[in-house]
């Protein structure tokens, strides 16, 4: 095979020769491998097990094989496949690789979602299950247990049903993130309404709700169900993780020339006097599942879900959303969304 062959495949390539030497590569096979391969002995410069066993196959059987690669990128490790192929007639054999790390990533991805649902829903199984099997047994002559047990059963239950329907919302959220809103909605509407949705769970919690900029008109081209959701989920938050006796503040602004968006933005913040949260932390808040605290989340009701959603939302917006956060000096979560032109 011609070099100018080689350097026309879009991924990492290599030929060894009859005699077991790499006669050429391509640039891509170069950055992967190392300027110094060619003329070395395929072992000396390759050396990983598998991909020497499937070497040792393709010269032995004429046949193709294939074989993972493990290798370093920009200091990340990544892992290939590399496909080995005779060539035919002049001997010797072809070698590209194709890297995996997206598509195992996303495997991963997709196991470590499977397994923290898994975990979510089974904690709340398993203590009613163990509050059943009570209520059969010693408890089911005592009303005052019976009673108790029962307020339990129905809080787990209402904690896998919020779980449920976070993982229906976020479903949707991801399905539709690539199609980008045409609908006008006033965000400043859409917060009020939140607002006096919340009004009661606030107080309840004695915490005060203080709202800025929702006086005039401030329209958006957004899914309006999924404007009130990021709003909601935000101000809940706040709300849950304030404290007694503490404020939360939702501000609207407009902002003639964002210099994020670079273009006219409306810039809604939630702020809360809470406890604060690690800077280190905060890259990793719109993770699902991803909780600080996770025995205090689950008192209060979280799902671990909320703040992926609101990510995603975002995202579908063409917006940003930035959080900013000291310990003991509360919290702020800014979602900066284009206007309508």
């Amino acid at each position: 095979m011609s070099q100018g062959l080689l350097d026309a495949l879009p991924r990492p390539a290599l030929v060894i020769d009859p005699a077991g030497r790499i006669a050429r590569a391509n640039a891509a096979a170069l950055g992967l491998l190392g300027d110094a391969i060619v003329g070395r002995h395929h072992i000396t410069a390759l050396r990983q097990p598998m991909l020497l066993d499937a070497i040792e196959k393709v010269m032995a059987d004429d046949v193709p094989a294939k074989a993972r690669y493990l290798a370093t990128e920009a200091k990340k490790d990544i892992t290939l496949l590399a496909h080995c192929a005779p060539i035919k007639p002049d001997g010797g054999i072809l070698i590209f690789f194709e890297d995996l790390t997206a598509l195992e990533d996303a495997d991963q991805m997709r196991r470590d979602f499977v397994a923290n649902v898994s975990h979510e829903l089974k904690t709340p199984l398993t203590a009613m299950t163990g509050f059943i099997e009570t209520l059969q047994g010693a408890a089911k002559d005592d009303p005052v247990s019976r009673d108790r047990f029962l307020e339990i059963m129905q809080r787990e239950a209402a904690r896998m049903n919020r779980l449920v329907s976070d993982l229906l919302s976020l479903s949707r959220v991801e399905s539709s993130e690539r199609v980008r809103p045409t609908t006008e909605v006033d965000i400043a509407t859409a917060a009020l309404a939140v607002v006096g949705t919340l009004g009661p769970v606030a107080r309840d919690a004695g915490v005060r709700i203080e709202t800025g900029g929702l006086d005039a008109p401030c329209p958006i081209r957004a899914d309006a169900d999924q404007i009130a959701q990021v709003i909601t989920n935000l101000m809940e938050n706040a709300i849950k993780y304030s404290g007694q006796g503490t404020e939360v503040r939702l501000s609207l602004a407009r902002d003639p020339d964002n210099r994020i968006l670079r273009s006219a933005a409306a810039v809604l913040s939630v702020s809360d006097q809470g406890e604060g949260i690690d800077p280190m932390r905060i890259p990793r808040l719109t993770e699902r599942f991803y909780r600080i605290d996770t025995h205090r989340s689950r008192e209060l009701g979280g799902t671990g879900l909320g703040l992926a959603i609101v990510k995603h939302i975002v995202n579908r917006h063409r917006g940003r959303l930035r959080i900013e956060s000291q310990p003991g000096r509360g919290s702020r979560f800014t979602v900066i969304l284009p206007v309508s032109h």
